[in-house]
């Protein structure tokens, strides 16, 4: 059977606060759940008047704590904002709390615009967390007990993650955590070869950002697979895909739905600003020059929106393309002028109608 997940950006429609997204991304966490979902993820946005998830470890802890059994995670980290050990830690102790249930996914982009990356890092180089990006994920890796030999603790016996730095003429154990039962899932996301090989190269679960829309998942895909090498903690080759979908009763009603998200990634594309998702009857009512036209229909192409048979044959056929038995869904439906802010309903339907269609 096809596995389902979802990807929730924690988009802020015109409607909406920051309180409300939130709210909005807890009621679809748990619809998730019910629904027999295999993961639910955020990822990491910054600056952004149409993103509310800054911080995806905070969101993580809130959204566990609200669902019972899906795996919940990030899609992702922007490592290069972050102290690896500052991840390290803040993912195992999610994991501590939620113990089999934690996603940690990694990605290289800054998630943000150069100034606000700057500020992020801390006043480093700009360029020095994305030079460092492989050597820091080996670390996390490490610290998750997904890179080399565990660290035997001095205090029990049993083996412990961790890496070993040499320090001034001596050997420093450095931990994530003083204990660990088990370890959150170490994912690198990309939609790039790069991210591919160094998945391979360290061993570790690879998922490409198919929901960008560009090219290269075919290559990047065999390349993972071909150069993988088993790790402590994965012994064999894992992926999956990304797709934007909006799934609705009609073809008509889905497209309504799909449009305010359209229009917004056309406007970001063609040199915009990322402004507040429409409602519905919002972007029903503006006017689009032929650039904007030209990239919604685009977009719309390589998005699945429609009805439920369709949108389920479009996602299975994806899945025996590329080889892969699960499918991540970022349901990226707006909603109507009037309807409860602090509720997704269109992106709540989208996963109810995929999940009917599981289920027969």
């Amino acid at each position: 059977m096809l596995k389902l997940s979802v990807l929730d950006l924690l988009p802020v429609r015109t409607d909406q606060t920051t309180g409300d997204s939130v709210a909005s991304a807890v009621s679809l966490a748990r619809r998730a759940d019910e629904l027999g979902f295999t993961r639910f993820w955020v990822a990491e946005h910054h600056n952004m008047e149409a993103v509310a998830a800054t911080s995806p470890a905070v969101l993580i802890a809130h959204l566990a704590a609200n669902t019972s059994r899906i795996r919940v995670g990030s899609g992702g980290v922007m490592l290069p904002n972050h102290a690896p050990l500052t991840v390290a830690e803040q993912f195992s102790l999610l994991e501590a709390m939620h113990p089999g249930r934690i996603d940690l996914g990694i990605g290289r982009a800054p998630g943000s615009d150069p100034v606000t990356a700057y500020m992020l890092r801390g006043g480093r180089a700009e360029e020095s967390g994305v030079d460092s990006f492989p050597g820091d994920v080996e670390l996390v890796a490490g610290l998750l007990g997904s890179g080399d030999t565990p660290i035997t603790d001095a205090f029990d016996t049993a083996a412990q993650p961790g890496v070993v730095i040499p320090l001034r003429g001596r050997d420093y154990a450095l931990r994530s955590t003083p204990r660990t039962a088990s370890s959150p899932m170490l994912w690198l996301l990309g939609s790039s070869t790069y991210s591919a090989q160094l998945a391979a190269r360290l061993g570790v679960a690879f998922v490409y950002a198919h929901h960008f829309g560009q090219s290269g998942i075919d290559s990047a895909l065999d390349l993972y697979r071909r150069e993988f090498q088993p790790s402590p903690a994965l012994a064999e080759p894992t992926t999956f895909l990304t797709v934007n979908a909006v799934v609705a009763d009609t073809r008509e009603e889905a497209e309504a739905l799909a449009l305010p998200q359209l229009i917004t990634m056309a406007r970001l594309r063609s040199g915009g600003v990322l402004g507040p998702r429409m409602t519905v009857e919002q972007a029903q009512a503006e006017a689009l020059n032929p650039m904007e036209e030209d990239l919604v229909a685009d977009q719309a192409a390589r998005w699945i929106i429609g009805t439920p048979d369709a949108a389920w044959s479009h996602l299975t056929t994806l899945a025996a393309k590329y080889g892969v038995d699960e499918v991540m869904v970022s349901p990226v439906a707006s909603d109507h002028d009037g309807q409860d802010a602090r509720v997704g309903a269109g992106a709540e339907r989208t996963l109810e109608l995929l999940a009917a269609q599981q289920n027969r």
